[in-house]
């Protein structure tokens, strides 16, 4: 029986990319349909798409969701299309022939994964994806067959891989559900993963096939402004305290109760600058709370949420 796919991208000011990235789905050995979620691109993304790609559905919004909200966008239109999976793909990379073919291929004989990808390459195909080396290191057989170059299983389980490139089966859509929207950019593939693991379903790698992630080069910001710094520890956090596989409320109270004593022994030194800046810490914590649990609760039970 014929699956049928889609192809899920977001873009954002996508024009380095898009061409390659779209044109890489239409040369797969099977047909996707391709949707679109642009995040109002300011750049020639949404004309270049409509000019040259008259066959790609285009969602186009009128700010930027973030990458979670807006693939939640695209996977909502793909399950009223009646799929049976949906390929997330990040605008900055492209799929080999086979890439989407053989993951489905997979999935039909391990249907107890819930998501699944394939290797990460970099831009050029020459080497490993810097971060998805990574995730080859936590299995320890793929490791070593990696290192000899020759692959004794035809899926390898991980708890985690980037959502660069992930196979979604409509089955995980409807017990996982979507993105979670407390995650604007950064985080929101790390709490899926979580969510699919706690739903009883696998993470896999295909090991023979693969996709290029074209972000090599790319110049990344170091230095952090204060603003920063709070929106990555919120991040943080709510990454840490909304994974529904660990019970987190006495952590919490405790980290509460420990910021508490620490600013009145601060105040009392006359450390005022320490003391405000771990006063805005407890702030921060107060603030994130009612979202983290509420989102607890709602990722604990099954449905097709934010979809």
């Amino acid at each position: 029986m014929v699956k049928k796919t889609a192809v899920i991208i977001v873009t954002y000011n996508g024009m380095q990319w898009i061409e390659k990235c779209i044109s890489s789905v239409l040369n797969s050995s099977v047909a996707c349909d391709i949707i679109v979620v642009d995040n109002n691109s300011t750049d020639s993304t949404i004309s270049f798409i409509k000019e040259n790609f008259k066959k790609v559905v285009l969602l186009k919004q009128v700010k930027n969701l973030g990458f979670g909200a807006a693939n939640n966008i695209g996977m909502s239109y793909a399950i009223k299309s009646k799929v049976d999976y949906v390929f997330l793909l990040n605008q900055d990379a492209y799929v080999f022939n086979d890439t989407i073919q053989k993951s489905v291929e997979i999935h039909c004989s391990n249907s107890e994964f819930g998501v699944i990808s394939p290797i990460h390459l970099n831009g050029d195909g020459s080497k490993l994806d810097k971060n998805f080396s990574s995730y080859i290191k936590v299995n320890d057989t793929l490791f070593y067959d990696a290192l000899k170059g020759s692959f004794s299983k035809t899926i390898y389980e991980v708890p985690f891989v980037n959502a660069a490139a992930w196979l979604i089966p409509r089955k995980t859509l409807e017990t996982v559900g979507g993105f979670d929207p407390i995650f604007h950019h950064y985080a929101e593939d790390d709490n899926y993963c979580q969510r699919v693991i706690f739903h009883e379903f696998k993470i896999g790698i295909v090991p023979n096939t693969c996709v290029k992630h074209d972000r090599e080069f790319r110049k990344i910001e170091t230095k952090l402004t204060r603003a920063d710094e709070i929106i990555l520890k919120e991040r943080k956090l709510k990454y840490k305290w909304g994974n529904i596989n660990d019970e987190v409320r006495e952590e919490i109270e405790n980290q509460k109760k420990y910021l508490s004593k620490l600013i009145i022994k601060l105040f009392i030194k006359l450390k005022f600058k320490k003391a405000k800046y771990y006063k805005n810490q407890l702030a921060l914590i107060e603030r994130i709370m009612p979202e983290i649990f509420k989102s607890r609760d709602i990722n604990s039970k099954k449905g097709k949420h934010y979809l």
